[in-house]
């Protein structure tokens, strides 16, 4: 209980500062993604559970200031289909909990800018993301877009789309995200922006997509 009023106490105290019209503080502190991602080597027992159908997660916190991680997992879909649910940025807000905006704003040349509003326990967290999409290779990385001020400091991240060999409709789906936040931020979330969605990655796409 009194963790409980420690953090009601503290909402009204909580601000962010997201502004569409304002550029970021900065232009990036995480590295960005250039090229290809890179496949994450996987251990024997990680290749045994990605086989019986589970995900494997990896996971480090990076002390107040965030956390980085990645979410490998395979869905009973061809590539092409995965990747045309991880591309429908519009749909976010209906697929994931939480997530109550995700409106794209700008589509040039293989480029997708999505702003994003994710809400618990009344307070809400706003960033806006350009994504770098490379449709023919079946992968995509992303960075902040630093024309606008976001909530979060700096978010880089990439998903990795590849068949499974001897799986004519099996892909092998990889999301990786890097966050670091803006000052201290309540520890839920913290876990939402960060390990919640590795959870949750795996079991959205997952659904759309074999649901296509």
């Amino acid at each position: 209980m009194r963790v409980l009023f420690a953090i009601f106490a503290f909402l009204p105290t909580l601000a962010f500062a997201a502004d569409a019209n304002k550029a970021h503080e900065h232009t990036g502190i995480i590295s960005p993604i250039k090229a290809e991602p890179p496949a994450t080597t996987l251990t024997r027992p990680e290749l045994i559970k990605l086989r019986k159908g589970e995900a494997v997660l990896k996971q480090h916190q990076d002390g107040e200031a965030g956390g980085r991680g990645v979410a490998i997992f395979r869905v009973n879909a061809t590539p092409d289909k995965v990747m045309d649910v991880i591309v429908d940025y519009s749909n976010y807000k209906n697929w994931i909990d939480k997530i109550v905006k995700s409106e794209v704003y700008a589509t040039p040349k293989d480029m997708i800018y999505v702003h994003f509003i994710t809400k618990a326990m009344g307070i809400s967290v706003e960033w806006y993301v350009e994504h770098k999409v490379n449709r023919a290779e079946k992968w995509l990385t992303w960075t902040l877009d630093y024309s606008r001020n976001s909530d979060l400091d700096d978010s880089v991240g990439y998903w990795r789309v590849t068949p499974v060999k001897g799986q004519s409709n099996m892909s092998q789906v990889e999301y990786s995200v890097d966050i670091r936040l803006k000052g201290w931020v309540p520890g839920f979330i913290k876990k939402l922006l960060v390990n919640q969605g590795l959870e949750e990655a795996t079991s959205w796409v997952k659904v759309q997509a074999e649901a296509r």
